[in-house]
């Protein structure tokens, strides 16, 4: 692995940077308009990952905000979703490459939330074959996405620009499948529809190692949207299953206690449910039904205040529907 040097102002920043990560990280060179540090931490014996900034994207971090990994195999290198713009993707394969100079051969995209995918682009020019659920398809193809990226072109500019384009996948999956590269094992088990209709968990069992996408946030509130939570809790059960030592999220550092951290975020679901399940059965407006909530066990997490109210809204609305499919 080639040396480098950091100036002395920097050396005390990035070392203590890279004292929270699970095992001693690569830090990755970068023009002085990079934007945020991108620590690599070994993860398992051939694997590693990034951990994005726990803020919403904005130009300053470059949408550096999620989470990406990869297994360095025999024949090739294995990538786990793709970062939140074509310059993070492109200090990811710098930072790679400082590890290794085997081909980028397949990117496995978790979900399509631009987060995750904006750096696609990049991965696709070095030839890595891009590998999703095909319920992606009718998101890429929906008015959501384009807007979404129409928006991103002036909220996270220069990062995300007009030559930035939402990138499908060289192989599409319905089922759980396995893929082999240089004779590691990669499991792909679709989980949605959960937070997204397209989940996707990839166990790589050589490693121990999990990677569950936007199902975990780990340390911090998740972002609920327009996911099917019910569904979501179930999911997560699921994901305890795998026989995991590691279990890297979407979001947030990797887990070495998959229980009790994979349950934070289950517990978080429930509560959502159940307190806004009872707001819609007993009539209360939703307004009333939020202020009445008791919020105590999650309001210090990192993300509440932009996330919460959110939730909240979107489960309240969820479980209307679910009230009216019942009748």
């Amino acid at each position: 692995m080639p040396r480098f040097s950091l100036p002395r102002r920097l050396r005390a920043p990035l070392l203590a940077l890279a004292a929270l990560a699970i095992q001693a990280p690569v830090l990755a060179q970068a023009p002085a308009d990079a934007g945020p540090a991108m620590a690599v931490a070994a993860v398992g014996p051939h694997s590693h990952y990034v951990e994005g900034l726990t803020q919403l994207g904005s130009p300053k971090n470059q949408n550096f905000i999620s989470n990406a990994g990869f297994v360095i195999t025999p024949e090739g290198v294995v990538v786990v979703d793709a970062l939140g713009s074509p310059r993070l993707a492109e200090r990811l394969v710098q930072a790679i490459r400082r590890l290794t100079d085997k081909p980028i051969t397949h990117v496995i995209v978790t979900h399509y939330h631009a987060d995750h995918i904006y750096g696609l682009q990049h991965f696709q020019q070095l030839g890595a074959k891009i590998v999703a659920h095909s319920a992606s398809r009718e998101y890429i193809q929906s008015d959501t996405a384009r807007l979404r990226l129409e928006a991103s072109r002036t909220d996270l500019a220069p990062w995300i620009d007009g030559n930035t384009r939402i990138v499908p996948a060289d192989v599409w999956i319905d089922g759980p499948t396995a893929l082999k590269v240089g004779g590691v094992v990669f499991e792909l088990t679709p989980v949605g529809p959960s937070h997204t209709p397209e989940d996707l968990t990839v166990y790589v069992p050589s490693e121990k190692l999990l990677f569950a996408g936007d199902l975990f946030f780990n340390g911090r509130l998740p972002f609920v949207g327009q996911a099917n939570s019910k569904q979501w809790i179930l999911s997560l059960e699921r994901l305890l299953a795998f026989d995991a030592k590691a279990v890297v999220p979407g979001h947030g550092a990797v887990s070495t206690e998959p229980k009790k951290d994979i349950g934070t975020t289950r517990d978080y679901l429930k509560h959502l449910r159940q307190t806004m399940g009872e707001a819609v059965e007993n009539f209360v407006p939703f307004d009333e039904a939020y202020e009445q909530a008791d919020w105590s066990a999650f309001e210090a997490m990192p993300m509440f205040g932009p996330a919460n109210r959110m939730n909240a809204y979107n489960t309240y609305l969820l479980l209307e529907q679910e009230t009216l499919q019942k009748k």
